[in-house]
């Protein structure tokens, strides 16, 4: 009887603990239907969105005007010496000529609101060095792509690496990506390095520290970020790591991490005719000598190619370079010190009368074509032209910081605006002021303001109107003058 009565028992709890694990089942199978619902309708929501905008070519040719979203970099859009630069920039700009309209540009401050702003309208195409994905395809259309890069780590090259040789450099960076383990890296959380990162762990089998940063950070602030020291790994397509490569010189780039991807411009999926006229207008341009210029120009040239590096050695004790004369000619002109005007020119081009930057510049003094014209110079102008007309542009930018006070100052502040532009120079006095430093010094105030404008907290602040500046480039570029200017007085008369 009692082993009746604890066997009743026995199967009563175990009959309450099927129906307890029954009820929890189902409740565990209505929450995963709701959230399958639920993101289901995030994504239908996401694409129906995308395609609400109905602009498409007709309303930009009614409207006379194509908008792309852009950001501060070297492949998308970025003002070097007052000019209007950029890969995509000098891409679309052709487009927008061939269809007749004006390009207006618009930079993304956050690099995650990219699809949202396609999707609202406040741009037509997007801009950024934008790889094609799978995810991305499922919300915006991709034009035909105009380059294929592969993805590589962004790494220093080790201390005193000018010495060695190529081997000895491999041996002390990585160099295969099982290498990566337990490596920290940052990248932007939504760009496709982070997929890849992901990935990568799987097929090493190890961990990797992915230091994932919101949109706000683009890929050319986190490769001078690793020059600087500041972090040890990103990584970048490897067409952006080459460009930028010219003005960061102690960087890697060596170890590949993909396949080559394809890098398009983003458009809406309700702007069929605009794709199609862009991408047939694409497939015919990418045959033409301009293109494929263009790709030269920002991909394969040095920041400044010079022809004639080799030539000090054939100098006479007491010359600091073969056009001394002319250097002596041009400062006593304008009341300047031709040593500091020749320390100028070897800054720009080693004395080299042919030099020519990937921007285009020309000449010794190195004029854009734009400024160049100004002051009478132009690549076939002789030696004596140039320095005349880069003493000229120099004496201008000095006149132009009357306000500055001090002559030492003052000069810096004019080898700054010779290499960045005024306006950027502008741009770091107004932050400057509004960061508590003096506006009217250089040294320590205002420089510090111009290596902060490669930083998007600072380039994004509504007292700037230029944007990005590599601000590590103008500051050593005024440094290095003036450090040579202060040697040479003391060796030549």
């Amino acid at each position: 009887m009692k082993e009746k009565i604890l066997e009743k028992i026995h199967y009563y709890f175990v009959v309450q603990r099927m129906k307890t694990l029954y009820a929890i089942a189902i409740v565990l199978f209505m929450i995963t239907v709701f959230k399958i619902s639920l993101f289901s309708d995030i994504d239908k929501s996401q694409e129906e969105v995308l395609n609400t905008v109905k602009y498409d070519l007709p309303d930009i040719l009614k409207d006379g005007k194509l908008t792309i979203l852009a950001e501060n970099s070297s492949t998308s859009f970025f003002i070097y010496r007052g000019r209007k630069m950029g890969f995509e920039y000098e891409i679309l700009k052709e487009f927008a000529n061939e269809i007749g309209v004006e390009l207006e540009i618009k930079i993304v401050d956050n690099l995650d609101d990219l699809n949202e702003l396609l999707a609202e309208g406040e741009g037509d195409l997007i801009a950024c060095n934008y790889t094609i994905t799978k995810e991305r395809s499922k919300l915006i259309d991709f034009s035909v792509p105009i380059i294929r890069s592969n993805q590589v780590l962004i790494q220093r090259k080790p201390k005193g690496w000018e010495k060695m040789m190529p081997d000895q450099i491999r041996l002390n960076i990585l160099h295969d990506p099982s290498q990566l383990a337990e490596k920290e890296i940052y990248v932007w959380k939504q760009s496709s390095y982070y997929e890849r990162l992901i990935n990568l762990q799987e097929e090493i089998g190890d961990s990797i520290y992915i230091k994932a940063k919101d949109g706000q950070m683009g890929a050319e602030e986190l490769i001078e970020m690793v020059s600087e020291g500041m972090i040890d790994y990103t990584v970048a397509e490897e067409n952006v790591a080459k460009l930028n490569s010219s003005f960061y010189d102690n960087i890697d780039y060596s170890l590949s991490l993909s396949v080559k991807q394809k890098i398009a411009f983003g458009l809406r999926k309700s702007s069929p005719l605009l794709k199609a006229k862009l991408d047939k207008w694409l497939e015919e341009y990418m045959r033409k000598t301009t293109f494929k210029y263009i790709q030269h120009k920002y991909f394969e040239m040095a920041h400044v190619t010079t022809t004639s590096d080799l030539a000090l050695s054939s100098l006479k004790g007491g010359q600091i370079s073969h056009y001394d004369v002319y250097f002596k000619a041009a400062a006593n002109k304008y009341g300047w010190d031709w040593r500091m005007l020749a320390s100028v020119a070897y800054q720009e081009s080693k004395f080299d009368p042919a030099a020519v930057s990937f921007g285009g510049a020309y000449s010794i003094m190195q004029f854009m074509p734009e400024t160049g014209s100004t002051y009478s110079v132009y690549p076939s102008s002789p030696p004596n032209v140039q320095i005349m007309g880069g003493m000229h542009k120099l004496s201008d930018d000095y006149n132009f910081w009357n306000s500055v006070p001090d002559k030492i100052q003052r000069q810096k502040f004019a080898l700054a605006s010779y290499n960045a532009g005024r306006s950027h120079i502008e741009d770091a006095q107004r932050l400057a002021e509004k960061y508590g430093k003096n506006p009217l010094v250089w040294d320590g105030n205002v420089e510090e303001m111009a290596l902060n404008l490669s930083r998007s907290e600072y380039y994004r602040d509504p007292l700037v109107e230029s944007g990005a500046m590599r601000g590590t480039i103008t500051v050593r570029y005024v440094r290095e003058i003036y450090s040579r200017y202060l040697m040479w007085i003391s060796i030549y008369h």
